[in-house]
């Protein structure tokens, strides 16, 4: 398992593997980032209150908008990664402290990003009085009722499928066809087709949406405009890809990026 350690604000490092506290939550600001591979021990949930994050494991990968957070399950591998500034706040959970999770994207309320950060000014030491942990009790209470957002992009196993899904990943834009797509690979477009169901339960064609949704996301926080951003994913409308983006997120790329403008808190 990887040792990956966290800096804080006060540009102290921190691994978050040997700390004692069984429920604590850090907070950092980055302006960009681009993590390793590394697990931890304890559940983790990845929350950003500021930008668009980068979130990826060995199984699938997502792009966490404001106010979206992704729950890591122990030992799982994962990095994340963004190429504009964000607000991170990680809390970590030891297992017989919250039930056991599998790992999915969820949406983050305003009282529970409140008690988020409240938290993470007790730093890796956790509570340490009566009222202290009262807070932390509210916190584990609000991240029960938190509820999925299905935002998560499946990876395929299949190396052939690996192969299409790398090549799409690499150029989201990319107009070729799944026929040719599956020829490059030695595979049937039937084939083709039906192994992407089974091993990610979405059509190719919801995949590669998704896949251009999220990618989309990255643009945008960037500093894209909608316009540039629909464009730079293979969106010749824009009203189509506004119309895409609002299904596959809840809402508009302006609403939801809203968050994120202006200097981090």
């Amino acid at each position: 398992m990887t040792i990956y350690a966290v800096k804080l604000p006060n540009r102290r490092l921190v691994n978050p593997d040997t700390v004692a506290s069984p429920v604590f939550v850090l907070a950092d600001r980055h302006r960009r980032f681009s993590g390793p591979w590394h697990a931890h021990r304890r559940l983790q949930l990845l929350h950003v209150s500021d930008g668009v994050l980068f979130v990826e494991t060995r199984v699938a990968r997502v792009v966490i908008p404001p106010q979206r957070a992704v729950w890591i399950p122990a030992g799982t591998e994962h990095r994340i990664a963004s190429r504009a500034p964000f607000w991170l706040t990680t809390c970590y959970i030891d297992a017989n402290c919250f039930p056991e999770t599998k790992g999915n994207v969820v949406a983050v309320d305003r009282l529970t990003d409140a008690v988020l950060i409240a938290v993470s000014a007790f730093g890796e030491n956790g509570p340490q009085n009566a009222p202290q942990r009262r807070l932390v009790a509210v916190l584990l209470d609000c991240l029960r009722g938190l509820k999925s957002a299905d935002i998560v992009l499946p990876q395929p196993s299949d190396p052939r499928l690996r192969r299409i899904a790398e090549r799409l990943i690499e150029d989201p834009s990319a107009s070729v066809s799944l026929p040719l797509l599956a020829a490059e690979v030695a595979l049937s477009e039937r084939t083709a087709a039906r192994l992407f169901k089974k091993e990610t339960g979405q059509s190719f064609g919801i995949w590669r949406s998704h896949l251009r949704m999220q990618a989309a996301l990255e643009q945008l926080s960037a500093g894209l405009s909608v316009t540039e951003a629909a464009f730079a994913v293979g969106y010749q409308d824009v009203s189509s890809f506004i119309e895409a983006f609002k299904k596959l997120f809840g809402q508009t790329p302006s609403q939801i990026l809203k968050g994120s403008e202006g200097s981090l808190r």
